[in-house]
């Protein structure tokens, strides 16, 4: 008989520090995404990268980064979800020490690329060992909103951060700030999180590892060079169509082998592919919010950067608020299917106002708005969106299941930005050829990229309005229906 991962519970005092130290794992990954962005121009000047050559310094990370969340996944189901997290969290902090060291820009580009492997195995394991650390309805809750939070307002705090360390010191310490970060999450790890075991019986799926991890790096690699190429080109047309081939490779792998990688009958439980396709949508949107807003306010109405970052205080604060309790209690009396629907409707809300924001706007009239729209619905969404796309889930699955929305959301978020980016560009090129400013130009196109944006949340409403399983919010899988 196959034996299932075990844990032993720790105290409930004890668990809630071992979450702290979770989503400060989690936070030093998602910081690392955009805290890159405002020191490019200085990582530039500094190691003579050309402006084609640059982009590998964001490439490299998220081309490992997307391409072994799924890999990472299972092996913390197979041999233990702590294990691998302190890998990762290993194998990130190194990675940070080199970039931060880095003379060169071959240097700097494999470490960038061996940080994406670390931060993709963190990524893909810290869901399922919350959920395994919180079995409890409330605790789960609660626990999945601080998490939540974790993930949606990280973005923001890295872009202040990037400024401030790169304008204070220098480009070096965005990476070496993560090694006090990574030894104490690592310490504390180790003292908080119950070792627990793999399964037993169980071998890799080799073949499904290879051919899935192969599909999505082929994927990534084509979207984020998609606007360099061209969306048409022979190079991202090839690169997508060999992923699909390996992908298609692999689910007729996963249908054959006794140990799959990816049990294909995760997909048939309604709320888990439900809320992974709500993620792919939602994702979509929220980059869209994120980089384009901070776009407009920057490139639109000349803020600086300081104040980009400070403009998206107010929804970073609301998330906050929602996660300190208000979205765990909405989970807990109206379940899944409403705060979703909802949430993602007044996400959807927001982002239209942005997309209505014109060339002479001011914050109080034509940012905030949005942004407290934003705040609240993804306080709402996202907490029920993470729960579902666990829910029902086995616990020897668990590691796959985190690894599956984690793919979700960065598949998503990086195709959405990669197409909006592309729709505002051409909008804009075309205004300007028609005589428009550049300001009004520029503004052009980051309207239409909102309202897709909104149409992608209002989608993803709808899905889950229609298809959602309003099961409660339980400890133990329940069956599909």
């Amino acid at each position: 008989m196959n034996a299932t991962p075990t844990t032993t519970a720790p105290d409930s005092r004890k668990r809630w520090w071992a979450l702290m130290v979770l989503c400060l794992g989690v936070l030093m990954i998602v910081l690392d995404t955009t805290i890159v962005n405002v020191a490019l121009p200085s990582i530039r000047t500094d190691l003579g990268f050309s402006e084609t050559s640059l982009v590998w310094v964001v490439n490299a990370y998220m081309l490992t980064f997307g391409g072994f969340l799924l890999l990472g996944g299972r092996l913390g189901d197979l041999y233990g979800h702590r294990r691998l997290f302190l890998a990762g969290i290993v194998l990130f902090t190194i990675a940070s020490l080199a970039c931060g060291m880095a003379q060169s820009q071959a240097m700097l580009i494999v470490a960038r690329a061996v940080q994406g492997l670390g931060g993709a195995v963190v990524s893909a394991v810290s869901l399922s060992l919350i959920m395994n650390l919180f079995t409890e309805p409330a605790a789960r809750a609660k626990a999945m909103g601080v998490y939540g939070f974790v993930c949606a307002g990280g973005g923001s705090i890295g872009v202040l951060l990037g400024g401030l360390l790169t304008s204070q010191l220098n480009w070096h310490w965005i990476f070496l700030v993560n090694l006090p970060i990574g030894v104490g999450v690592f310490a504390l790890c180790m003292a908080l999180i119950p070792a627990g075991s793999g399964q037993t019986g169980h071998k890799l799926d080799v073949g499904g590892a290879v051919t899935v991890t192969g599909a999505l790096m082929l994927a990534v690699y084509a979207v984020v060079n998609g606007n360099e190429a061209g969306w048409g080109s022979a190079q991202t047309l090839g690169l997508m169509g060999a992923a699909i081939v390996l992908l298609a490779v692999f689910i007729f792998i996963e249908s054959r082998v006794s140990s799959p990688l990816m049990p294909l009958g995760l997909f048939r439980l309604r709320n888990v592919a439900t809320a992974n396709v709500a993620g792919v949508l939602w994702a979509a949107a929220m980059f869209a919010w994120f980089f384009i807003s901070a776009l407009y306010m920057q490139l639109v109405l000349e803020f600086t950067p300081l104040q980009v970052g400070l403009a998206f205080l107010p929804a970073n604060l609301i998330m906050a608020a929602m996660s300190l309790g208000v979205s765990a209690k909405i989970v807990m009396r109206w379940g899944f299917r409403g705060p979703l629907a909802v949430g993602l409707a007044i996400a959807a809300a927001g982002l239209t106002l942005f997309a209505r924001a014109p060339v002479g706007g001011s914050f109080v009239l034509h940012v905030l708005p949005g942004m407290l729209l934003l705040g609240v619905g993804a306080g709402i969404a996202f907490n029920p969106m993470l729960l579902a796309a666990m829910s029902d889930v086995k616990p020897e699955d668990s590691g796959l299941a985190s690894g599956v929305v984690n793919t979700a959301f960065m598949m998503g978020g990086s195709l959405g930005l990669a197409v909006l980016a592309s729709l505002a560009a051409g909008k804009s090129a075309a205004l300007q050829a028609a005589g428009a400013s550049p300001a009004v130009a520029l503004n052009g196109g980051y309207q239409i990229a909102f309202a897709v944006g909104a149409l992608f949340a209002l989608t993803a409403a709808a899905l889950g309005a229609y298809f959602m399983r309003n099961a409660a919010v339980s400890g133990q899988p329940q069956p599909a229906h």
